[in-house]
């Protein structure tokens, strides 16, 4: 039995995806994906399997992510599981139709909220003076 663990993250949340040989099952953190709720978190990590088509079919995948918030989660679980076909299959025309598609799929973004600094009230935005 072939069997393949994938991870990703974006900003702080991570994921880790196994692949397996299976029906083309899909659970997220315990959930199958045709009852996950927001609908736009669900479209959003379909995408790839979309994509893969009959690759998606043959196998089982179970994802569990955490940490971030839900649409951070959303994109770190869909690079997992592209990254995870991709290596099952070893199919280079998937990750070439990932690439045209949308880069984000196989390649971690790597952007990060920047720290809030002190006398301000947010990252950059500081306190106006009132003379001069």
């Amino acid at each position: 039995m072939k069997i393949v663990v994938t991870s990703a993250r974006r900003k702080t949340a991570r994921a880790r995806a196994l692949v397996k040989d299976g029906r083309g099952r899909v659970l997220i953190n315990g959930v199958p994906l045709e009852i996950l709720e927001p609908e736009l978190v669900r479209m959003k990590i379909e995408e790839p399997i979309m994509l893969a088509g009959d690759v998606a079919r043959q196998v089982d995948i179970i994802v569990e992510s955490h940490g971030g918030g839900i649409m951070g989660q959303a994109s770190a679980i869909r690079t997992a599981i592209a990254r995870g076909l991709v290596e099952w299959s070893g199919n280079e025309q998937l990750k070439a139709l990932y690439e045209e598609y949308d880069r984000h799929l196989l390649v971690e973004d790597p952007r990060q909220t920047e720290p809030k600094k002190p006398r301000g009230r947010s990252a950059r935005a500081k306190r106006q003076k009132s003379y001069r």
